[in-house]
């Protein structure tokens, strides 16, 4: 893989701006989760995945599943970044006659291997995944991606239970460690740690990386498919609201969509040098 990692920076430049847009068209939608991630997306998507957006369907690709549902802005302007389905489309999240719902529809959108939104479910689903793709002898890796205020979720731990006991080396995931929820900090509203001691203790592979560094995320993958006879789970660091100042660390931004103005100075904040990707 590109040591040089700016033509990545760029189109998550691209991912955070079409953020910043899409909710603001739609009055509604959950920017500082999305915005946190967008690094993930990108790596997974322009580097690492082995997938096809002119066959969507095809058996053999890697798979991703966005677990936290409602970060889909970022994974909807991955998914038209990539070429799944035209970019304009990105300007009808959300509204009653758009195949863009506030929560991914494997129904209705390409690229979308999953629908979510109840926290847990698509953790699950990954995990299922990476045991159908295990019993059918395909050598594609499953993706999956989880906030750290799931992580609270019950569910989430029968899923890392199971995926430990079948041996699921070809399963990795991703905790978008922000450490804010819709109600505040993890650690006032259900502390989740220690989180990596957790993941080791359930019988997971466990690296922690700078949620916003290409190269950290990148090379935590290599290591994760070198791991045999377990699933990984890669902790990343990340703020919330990442790239956007009066959005980052703050939790009020969860769900809530930015006015004229917060969308006109957020736009100014990442405006993008070189569009060319």
């Amino acid at each position: 893989m590109e040591k040089d990692h700016s033509k990545l920076e760029r189109i998550a430049l691209r991912i955070r701006r079409a953020i910043i847009e899409m909710t603001h068209a739609a009055k509604s939608g959950h920017p500082g989760g999305s915005l946190s991630s967008v690094e993930i997306l990108t790596a997974l998507y322009f580097a690492i995945m082995r997938i096809d957006p002119e066959r969507p369907d095809w058996e053999d690709r890697d798979r991703f599943v966005l677990s936290k549902g409602h970060a889909s802005p970022a994974l909807y302007a991955t998914l038209a970044l990539r070429g799944y389905f035209p970019e304009e489309t990105l300007f009808g999240f959300r509204r009653i006659d758009s195949m863009l719902q506030g929560h991914p529809d494997m129904k209705g959108t390409p690229g979308v291997e999953m629908s979510t939104g109840s926290l847990g479910l698509g953790f699950s689903a990954a995990c299922g995944m990476a045991l159908a793709a295990r019993l059918d002898n395909r050598d594609c890796r499953v993706y999956t991606l989880i906030g750290d205020g799931e992580a609270q979720e019950g569910i989430i731990w029968e899923a890392s239970m199971a995926a430990a006991h079948y041996r699921l080396d070809n399963l990795t995931a991703f905790l978008d460690h922000n450490g804010l929820q819709i109600d505040g900090p993890n650690e006032e509203v259900m502390s989740v740690e220690p989180l990596a001691a957790k993941w080791k203790a359930f019988g997971w592979e466990v690296l922690q990386v700078d949620g916003h560094s290409f190269g950290q995320i990148m090379d935590a993958v290599a290591k994760a498919k070198a791991v045999k006879g377990r699933p990984t789970m890669i902790i990343a660091e990340t703020t919330k609201g990442k790239g956007v100042s009066f959005m980052e660390n703050a939790a009020g931004w969860h769900g809530k969509a930015p006015g004229d103005q917060e969308r006109d100075a957020a736009l100014k904040e990442l405006e993008v040098v070189c569009c060319e990707c």
